[in-house]
Order: structure tokens, then C-alpha cells, then sequence
């Protein structure tokens, strides 16, 4: 294998973790975000419970869209967001948590400005850089 593959692959493997680890990151942030707003105590474990089932739909999207294959393009950003939220419903609804309209609506407008919106940025920053 030579050097140039090598890089490639690197580079690859790179950009796999750094999208998956955002992905994390942003759902969580959202979680935070949505506890504090509510006041809620417990932050540490308050912020997992409330974020499991949205990491877990992102994780499922990121398994069966095969998401490695271009972790950090827009068509993947959309799935993990459409996934997270899903995802995330379905599981809080079967674990017995609220799942009203209201939280619907703020979940898919926040995960999506956050799992799409890095990814937009991103993908704005190589066109700048290409002209």
C-alpha cells in the first residue's frame, strides 16, 4: 500500500470519528440544553437519560445508512438527524418518557440545526476554500 493510500485512509478513518464523536457531542449538548431549560436536577445522569434514545437512533441511522461511507456529507447529516429523532420517540415512548408535539417540533428543529448545520458549515468552508 503505498504512502497516498495510506493518507486516504487516515484521512477516512479521521472523518468517521470526528463526525461520530460531533454527532455524541451535539445530541448531548441538546439534551443539556433541554434540562436546563426545565430546570431539571440531576444533571449528569438527567442529561444521559434524557439523551440515550436519540443517540441510540443516531446510532442505528449511522449503521443502517452505512453512514461511514461519507460520515461528514450533507444526505448523511439529514439521516442521523431524521434517525436521531425517530429513533429517539420511538424509544422514549416505549420506555414509558413524554413524547408531546411540542418536544416533537423542538427536537427536530434543534437536532437538525446541529447534526445538519456542522455539516453545512463544513461543506461551505471546502467550496470557499476551493475558489
Amino acid at each position: 500500500m503505498n504512502s497516498e493510500t495510506q493518507q486516504s485512509m487516515r484521512a477516512s478513518r479521521q472523518a468517521l470519528i470526528a463526525a461520530a464523536l460531533s454527532d455524541a457531542f451535539l445530541i448531548l449538548v441538546f439534551a443539556a440544553i433541554g434540562r436546563d431549560a426545565h430546570q431539571r436536577g440531576d444533571i449528569v445522569t438527567g442529561v444521559f437519560l434524557t439523551a440515550w434514545p436519540f443517540l441510540a437512533g443516531a446510532a442505528i441511522a449511522w449503521f443502517a445508512g452505512r453512514a461511514r461511507r461519507r460520515p461528514l456529507s450533507m444526505a448523511t447529516g439529514v439521516m442521523v438527524w431524521l434517525g436521531a429523532v425517530a429513533g429517539g420517540m420511538i424509544l422514549r415512548a416505549l420506555t414509558g418518557q413524554s413524547v408531546v408535539l411540542a418536544f416533537v417540533v423542538v427536537a427536530l428543529l434543534s437536532l437538525g440545526l446541529f447534526l445538519v448545520g456542522y455539516r453545512a458549515l463544513l461543506a461551505l468552508a471546502r467550496r470557499l476554500r476551493k475558489s
